[in-house]
């Protein structure tokens, strides 16, 4: 096969990213990738920080803060009063866990599919208080949605307190029945806390439908804003229990338009706030890439991953692993196990293959240890700036390995 760079070209879009040319970027479900022209509106948010910072902290920032938070609420449909800027969606987990108690006995449910941050933010508050962290094993490879919601519901118990659900898993990509499993834990009166990291941007996202507690999200993700954007949306009658990781010297007061719960969060010490600044221009600017705006970008971008996802099925001689429907704009595929590792894993270790599919054939793609090492997943993410040729040039390299 020969190594020809011919086939690895992105699409018509990534003239808008600063993407290297040379490089298959098929990982951008792992810390996403912000447009040049955002970046831009970024940088000049800080110009204006750094020429006048006095005045822009305290009296020009307010107003841009609000733009953005307007802008976020009405594409998550939402209120902008019960959203406030994070840093990540890991924050906004954290800053729940850390803002609620438990009682000694009361039982934490999360899945074997979180994210491991997550999972440790849920160990953490539980030996705290004397809780419980229970794990639903959740199924992989599945056939039907409906599998998830039984797994779920069939680790929750009397003494279940909260729950922590994914609404797009991490390691295996799957878009979880989010609405259902709200509705269900909710009819158990327990808390429930959604980690949507993942979700805006890639799906359609109603937050008053879904009708969480709490709900977080990245917007450095899929929304292709700048590092460091993330929001936090707590139901109206539950923001008095919530705080900030940094109380700051504001807390308690009120000062309209913004409500105690959102004054907490605007003003928790000194930072660069140009990424949560930035974002009403990624959401413009993404929305208007393209005829059909965002409807048409999440689409292309879903339909880009079933069609690559597919791609690399046949490469593998493989099933996929879950229906169509559960598909966003990432997907996982099992592979062969790894054939020696190293015991333990040391942190931050990067398989084997994942190395030679970057260093050979410059295609960046990560390779997940899922359920647990050697077993391993293939997650591909697509967004709009990737091209269908360049999962053929995957699929390519994956089925001449497996030839040798």
């Amino acid at each position: 096969m020969s190594d020809s760079l011919a086939l690895i070209k992105g699409s018509e879009f990534a003239r808008h990213w600063r993407l290297r040319a040379d490089i298959a970027y098929l990982n951008h479900g792992s810390f996403g990738a912000c447009p040049k022209a955002v970046l831009e509106v970024q940088d000049s948010f800080r110009w204006k920080l750094e020429s006048s910072p006095w005045r822009f902290q305290v009296i020009e920032m307010a107003g841009h803060h609000a733009a953005a938070r307007t802008a976020l609420a009405q594409f998550l449909h939402a209120s902008p009063d019960d959203i406030v800027f994070v840093p990540n969606a890991t924050h906004g987990v954290n800053t729940v866990l850390r803002s609620l108690s438990f009682r000694r006995g009361d039982e934490l449910l999360t899945t074997n599919q979180d994210y491991f941050a997550c999972r440790n933010a849920m160990e953490f508050a539980a030996r705290r208080d004397g809780a419980r962290l229970v794990v639903a094993k959740l199924p992989f490879p599945l056939e039907f949605p409906e599998q998830i919601i039984d797994a779920f519901l069939a680790a929750v118990t009397p003494r279940t307190r909260l729950a922590l659900i994914d609404h797009v898993t991490s390691p295996t990509g799957l878009v979880m029945p989010v609405q259902e499993l709200v509705y269900e834990l909710g009819r158990r009166n327990i808390i429930t806390l959604v980690d949507g990291a993942h979700a805006p941007g890639m799906v359609p996202l109603n937050l008053h439908e879904i009708d969480a507690d709490y709900f977080t999200g990245n917007c450095h993700k899929w929304l292709c804003a700048p590092k460091g954007a993330a929001f936090l949306h707590v139901r109206r009658d539950l923001q008095e229990q919530i705080h900030p990781l940094a109380i700051s010297h504001v807390a308690g007061e009120v000062a309209p338009p913004l409500n105690p719960f959102q004054h907490e969060f605007f003003w928790a010490g000194t930072r660069d706030t140009s990424a949560y600044l930035a974002v009403a221009s990624a959401l413009k600017f993404m929305g208007h890439l393209v005829e059909g705006g965002w409807p048409e970008v999440m689409r292309r971008n879903r339909q880009l991953a079933v069609d690559a996802r597919q791609l690399l099925c046949e490469a593998l001689h493989i099933k996929p692993p879950c229906p169509d429907e559960m598909v966003g704009a990432m997907a996982a595929l099992p592979i062969p196990p790894a054939a020696a590792l190293p015991d333990p894993l040391p942190p931050y270790f990067v398989d084997p293959l994942q190395e030679e599919l970057f260093q050979r054939w410059q295609i960046d793609v990560p390779v997940v240890y899922f359920p647990r090492p050697p077993e391993r997943l293939l997650r591909i993410s697509a967004q709009i700036y990737n091209s269908l040729s360049q999962y053929e040039r995957l699929a390519e390299v994956l089925r001449d390995r497996a030839g040798r």
